[in-house]
């Protein structure tokens, strides 16, 4: 393959791990608009994430097993025209009711392209070059938390908040489009042959990677990471914007420069993969993480500044981009013949926990950082306790 097709494919695969962050980041900017047009709550509001990352998990759960059996592209293809009718549905919405609903078809079918596109990566590639195209793919995906707050604040006051939900139909269909040109990387031969029972086969399957002791370890190091992030996208949008009286616009420019944290340090990991071992690079991102989060809690509960918190914040995400490479491709560096099912349950994991993060400071108002910051040093300690009791050394 020439670099050009290359990088079309790289390209192509990080647009679709990317309809998590752009259906989350890009309306973030329009929550309060959002609250005010369907006279709810911010707690209503903060649902819609919470019932979002609900989708994730049990959509991930389904594609996976179902791209095993059946090849990549056509449940690819599927995912992705739910995902556009759906964000149609979140624009049409009347009520906070109507939105939650659409908001759970519209993760159900933009998991698919997340799911996949990790299995894609590692079927076209061996443990040691999946970890640098993990890292080439947060490049891409890491563009969305930059970008997207800043169209979306520009699209609420230009448009208001339904407009957002029709730009991610759009890119839902840019994305299938771009999707016409990946290869079909599941060679029949190696597809999941469990015509019949599928769904026992499928349990089957998820109880053995459960008991896989090295799978679980990697799996839940990253997953845990990343709720920990889940955190601040739940609690950012209030924190930022009422209690340190930020403009959507000022949001969006903020949220984009912890993204260029975690891109710039997902680059320097790609580069340090030829020299350091990614299991010892994901230790020490763990506990990087752990300790510029535990800083931003003691901060913000001596009340100090919004420039106090926000530092050891950005430090802490920046964490993030050598974890989330390394821990997804460890955790899939040895499961072959079932690598749908073991990115489908990585996915599942992480948006359950990304659930019960975003809910756990939904619990609190937005009155001080200090539940946001709280909650994101309890998944970062998580994060770093189970690398140290279940991952291989």
């Amino acid at each position: 393959m020439t670099r050009t097709g290359a990088l079309q494919r790289i390209l192509t695969l990080g647009a679709m791990t990317a309809f998590a962050p752009m259906s989350i980041d890009m309306y973030l900017p329009g929550f309060t608009a959002l609250q005010q047009d369907l006279h709810t709550t911010p707690d209503a509001v903060q649902r819609t994430l919470v019932v979002f990352f609900l989708g994730l998990a049990l959509g991930q759960a389904f594609w996976g097993p179902v791209s095993d059996r059946f090849g990549r592209k056509r449940p690819l293809f599927l995912g992705i025209v739910l995902y556009a009718l759906a964000s149609l549905g979140c624009a049409m919405a009347t009520s906070i009711e109507a939105l939650l609903a659409w908001r759970m078809l519209q993760a159900l079918g933009g998991c698919a392209g997340i799911v996949i596109a990790r299995s894609m990566v590692r079927d076209l590639y061996e443990p040691i070059d999946a970890a640098r195209v993990f890292s080439r793919l947060t490049l891409v995906l890491g563009a969305a938390p930059i970008l997207a707050p800043m169209a979306g604040a520009a699209i609420v006051q230009t448009w208001g908040w339904r407009a957002i939900f029709l730009a991610l139909a759009a890119f839902g269909l840019a994305c299938l489009l771009a999707a016409l040109s990946l290869p079909e990387s599941l060679a029949p031969g190696a597809r999941s042959s469990a015509q019949q029972h599928p769904v026992r086969n499928a349990l089957r399957t998820y109880l053995e990677l459960l008991r896989d002791r090295r799978f679980i370890g990697f799996a839940l190091s990253g997953a845990l990471g990343q709720s920990a992030m889940f955190a601040y996208i739940a609690g950012a949008p209030f924190v930022l914007m009422q209690v340190y009286g930020l403009s959507p616009a000022q949001f969006g420019w903020v949220f984009g420069a912890n993204a260029m944290g975690l891109i710039a340090a997902s680059q320097i990991n790609h580069a340090l993969l030829s020299r350091v071992a990614s299991k010892a690079l994901l230790r020490r991102a763990l506990i990087s993480l752990t300790i510029w989060a535990a800083l931003m809690v003691v901060l913000a509960a001596l009340g100090a500044g919004f420039w106090a918190v926000v530092i050891p914040l950005f430090l802490a995400l920046a964490s993030l981009g050598f974890s989330f490479p390394n821990a997804t491709a460890l955790a899939l560096a040895h499961q072959a013949g079932r690598v749908g099912s073991a990115a489908a349950l990585i996915g599942s994991i992480q948006f359950t926990l990304a659930a019960l993060s975003g809910s756990a400071v939904g619990m609190f108002t937005a009155r001080s950082p200090l539940p946001m910051a709280g909650v994101f040093c309890v998944f970062a300690g998580l994060a770093l306790w189970a690398n140290r009791r279940f991952a291989p050394r």
